[in-house]
């Protein structure tokens, strides 16, 4: 597989999420904790080198799992994960606190869970309020110099922040959600991350498992999967958001690709600094997505995916919305 250079890190362009191995989606009883071990064994086999995962998701499963499957093959991978969406000082998970002590104790976890000795990129999950960004990034920097932490992330921070943050601890990556339907970092993000030398790592890169084209009803979606209260998934924005799927689906037809491989080889014409992390549970999904890899579109089939309508609603509701550093 091509590499993605972030920042002074090397991966493959195209990663693996495991929040959905820790039940995002679906209830915890519906979970196969196996079927996700060899999801990552496989997505390692295929060439990917970038796991991403964080302490919230489970809490804590994901991270275990990622630390199961990589006993006897941390050296092939490189792995990314998040803190400060679980306080550590009695608050615990759902509680923003990236304090410099919450990130010196969050680290010592994810460090056991994941069974290494140091955690490759490591990001802020979400910008904290209470703290200055200035405080997080030296404690990270600290971590770094101890040589537990070897890159600074950053999720679905601003401009100011990012600016603010890389002045203290040189920022190697942002992750923030990026695909065919929401490209609202390409006004002002892209652009400063390119100046700084930042690479981009795009979350949801199929739209919350939209642009696979195998959703056309929510009826199925487990009671607690919480896209059934999100505004693309609710409604006529719903109804009008399959239109998109469909648009997709006809273009990849022309290559032979399926909706999901054409959404990521769309990612893949972006720049050589972006690395999507599409995530999946299933062996069968992960071997979808790295065939992307080898997918080309033309340069009128850019053009045409570059000019669908944008999705109709906001990207999350409101509460969540709330949590992001505009």
């Amino acid at each position: 597989m091509k590499t993605a250079l972030l920042g002074g890190l090397e991966v493959s362009r195209i990663g693996l999420g495991t929040m959905t191995m820790a039940g995002m989606y679906t209830s915890e009883g519906a979970l196969d904790n196996a079927e996700s071990v060899r999801t990552i064994h496989r997505a390692l086999d295929l060439g990917v080198t970038h796991l991403d995962t964080a302490e919230i998701y489970g809490p804590f499963l994901s991270e275990e799992l990622v630390g199961q499957a990589l006993k006897g093959r941390r050296d092939q991978v490189k792995i990314a994960t998040k803190f400060g969406l679980v306080s550590h000082s009695g608050g615990g998970p759902g509680v923003v606190d990236s304090s410099a002590v919450n990130v010196k104790a969050a680290v010592e976890g994810s460090l056991k869970r994941l069974g290494t000795d140091h955690i490759d990129l490591y990001y802020q999950h979400r910008v904290d309020r209470n703290t200055p960004i200035e405080e997080t990034a030296g404690a990270v920097a600290e971590l770094i110099a101890d040589g537990k932490v070897l890159h600074f992330g950053l999720s679905e921070a601003s401009p100011a922040t990012i600016r603010r943050a890389h002045a203290v601890q040189p920022v190697t990556a942002l992750q923030t959600e990026y695909s065919l339907w929401t490209r609202d970092v390409e006004a002002e993000i892209l652009p400063l991350l390119r100046e700084l030398g930042i690479g981009f790592v795009p979350y949801s890169p199929l739209g919350h498992g939209l642009l696979t084209g195998q959703i056309r009803s929510v009826e199925d979606f487990a009671e607690d999967d919480w896209r059934k209260t999100n505004p693309r998934f609710t409604g006529e924005n719903f109804e009008r958001n399959l239109g998109i799927v469909d648009e997709v689906k006809a273009i990849g037809a022309e290559v032979g690709a399926t909706p999901a491989q054409t959404a990521l080889a769309w990612l893949l014409t972006r720049g050589d600094d972006i690395a999507p992390i599409p995530g999946t549970r299933r062996v069968s999904r992960v071997e979808e997505n790295i065939a992307a890899d080898g997918i080309e579109l033309s340069r009128d089939q850019v053009d045409r995916l570059n000019s669908l309508r944008p999705a109709a609603g906001e990207r999350h509701d409101e509460t969540s919305m709330a949590s992001i550093d505009l």
